[in-house]
C-alpha cells in the first residue's frame, strides 16, 4: 500500500525542515550532554536526571523519525502556480458566514499543516472539502455537527 502524500505549502515544508535540523543539530547535542552529566553523578538506578534525559532523548528520536517520514512523502504546493479562479490548497480564502453575518478568512492547507488557531484549515476537513474548487460568489453548504453552515466565497488570494 502506497503511503499517503503529505501536502504542504512551501512555508510548511520550511517549518518542518527547520524543526528537523534543530532536533538533529542542537537538541541531540543538548540531551547527549545531559546524559553525560547525569552519568558522571554515579549510580544510575536512582538518578532522576539520567532517566529524564533518556526520556527526552527517546522523544527527540521519535520526532526526528516522524519528521523524516513526513518530509519523505511531502508534496509541495507551489503557491505561485495556483489558479485563483477556484479555491485550491495553498489559497487564502475570504468567506462570509450567512447565519452569523460574519466575514472569515481561511488558509487551505494539507492536513499536516492544519492549525485552527492560525485559521489554517485542512483540505480534508468538512469546510476545506466543501470550499475546494469553488469560485468567488459561490455559496457553499457545509455539513457540521451543529447542522449546515453556509458560506459565500468573497475572495481568493495567494498567500504572500
Amino acid at each position: 500500500m502506497a503511503e499517503k502524500k503529505n501536502i504542504l505549502t512551501y512555508a510548511g515544508l520550511k517549518q518542518y525542515e527547520d524543526e528537523l535540523h534543530n532536533l538533529k543539530v542542537v537538541k541531540r547535542k543538548e540531551v547527549a550532554q545531559k546524559i553525560k552529566e547525569a552519568r558522571e553523578q554515579g549510580d544510575l538506578s536512582e538518578n532522576a536526571e539520567y532517566d529524564a534525559a533518556k526520556d527526552e532523548q527517546r522523544d527527540i528520536e521519535l520526532r526526528i523519525e516522524e519528521l523524516e517520514k513526513l518530509l519523505k512523502n511531502a508534496e509541495v504546493v507551489v503557491e505561485e502556480e495556483i489558479d485563483l479562479d477556484t479555491i485550491n490548497i495553498g489559497c487564502k480564502v475570504k468567506v462570509y458566514e450567512l447565519e452569523e453575518d460574519e466575514e472569515m478568512e481561511f488558509r487551505i492547507v494539507g492536513s499536516t499543516e492544519a492549525n485552527s488557531l492560525q485559521n489554517k484549515i485542512s483540505n480534508e476537513s468538512p469546510v476545506g472539502q466543501a470550499l475546494l474548487g469553488k469560485r468567488v460568489g459561490d455559496v457553499v453548504d457545509v455539513e457540521t455537527q451543529v447542522g449546515v453552515i453556509q458560506y459565500k466565497v468573497l475572495e481568493i488570494q495567494r498567500v504572500s
